[in-house]
């Protein structure tokens, strides 16, 4: 595959793959050991999906948000929920202008291509709500008239765990428009002697440049689009999110919304393992991930501390893998080897 840039420059697959590393590398001059998350956060990127990070305050969520908005050369707005946070700082709102006698829209913080929702379980749930269109129609609608948001756009949420004080819960329809959930963890000791030596005089933001744009993070994400999905691989997506909704320890299964994240994420976490096809542990890799928190568990389940990703593990074990008879990997697109 070959993308055109500007009618100029042509973009192979291959230096797609290599931004994607790229941009691995530059966020991890900033956020130490924690890969994983990293990789997921450009996967979601990737896949056009939401980001919930959800973990204690000053383990790097706010950090790792920045670091990938300049590496990826997107245009980046933080809000900062708190109580007195308005509907209308996030999607705009209409102003009079008594010079032109009429009124203008003034851009909420919803016009960029990366929005991070600090904290957002500290705002009221009317607030939350502001996002919802946000985050499904790429859109928001403000005294009647609909505008458009920037292209590639995604929310990255952090959030203090429930419980914390002055913290909202999330409602379930606002949780389930997340494509995952990640948490950052506590650094090693060896990663916290990196990172305060790192930031004692200076922040290693300054380092991280600008390795993507627009036009390429879109078409990365457009090849991420065209990854090869088995038929096989479909019924077993479905297999696996289907079973969330009659198992014993869960009230409240995963939608079909959730199926369809699950495929988009496992082309896009193919991507970012330079195939042009999807497999099976690419499935199970992201399945905890992006299924766990769209999950209720039954009132008997939370007696027992019963853990969600526990009970995806369990529905992994549980569900085969489709293989044909031969046990042979059958993924590769029509008429393509296996890399």
């Amino acid at each position: 595959m070959e993308i055109k840039e500007n009618g100029k420059n042509e973009i192979t697959e291959e230096m797609l793959y290599d931004i994607s590393d790229s941009l691995i590398a530059e966020v991890e001059k900033v956020v130490v050991g924690k890969r994983d998350v990293v990789m997921m956060l450009i996967t979601a990127l990737l896949a056009s999906g939401h980001a919930l990070i959800e973990d204690v305050p000053g383990v790097g969520k706010t950090t790792l948000a920045a670091s990938l908005a300049r590496a990826a050369g997107l245009s980046y707005k933080r809000a900062q929920f708190t109580p007195d946070v308005m509907a209308s700082d996030i999607t705009g709102f209409n102003i009079y202008n008594q010079q032109a006698g009429q009124f203008e829209f003034r851009e909420g913080l919803v016009m960029c291509n990366i929005l991070l929702a600090d904290e957002i379980n500290r705002a009221s749930p009317k607030t939350q709500s502001a996002l919802l269109e946000a985050m499904e129609e790429r859109r928001v609608t403000v005294d009647g008239k609909t505008y458009q948001l920037p292209d590639p756009f995604i929310v990255i949420a952090t959030e203090n765990p429930t419980g914390f004080v002055g913290t909202y819960p999330l409602p379930e329809a606002q949780l389930d428009r997340f494509a995952v959930k990640l948490r950052m963890g506590y650094p090693s000791m060896e990663e916290e002697m990196k990172i305060i030596r790192e930031r004692r005089d200076a922040s290693p933001i300054d380092t991280v440049n600008a390795v993507a744009d627009i036009e390429k993070i879109v078409a990365m994400r457009d090849a991420a689009d065209k990854v090869y999905l088995a038929p096989a691989l479909y019924k077993y997506i479905v297999l696996l999110v289907s079973a969330t909704r009659k198992h014993a320890k869960l009230s409240l299964g995963a939608s079909p919304r959730a199926s369809l994240m699950l495929m988009k994420m496992a082309q896009a976490y193919a991507f970012m393992h330079r195939r042009d096809y999807v497999l099976p542990e690419d499935i199970a890799s992201i399945y905890r991930t992006v299924i766990s928190h769209r999950l209720i568990l039954s009132q008997e389940a939370k007696i027992a501390r019963v853990d969600t990703n526990a009970v995806l593990t369990e529905i992994l074990h549980d569900t085969a893998v489709p293989y044909d008879s031969g046990e042979k990997q059958i993924f590769s697109p029509p008429g393509g080897d296996e890399k």
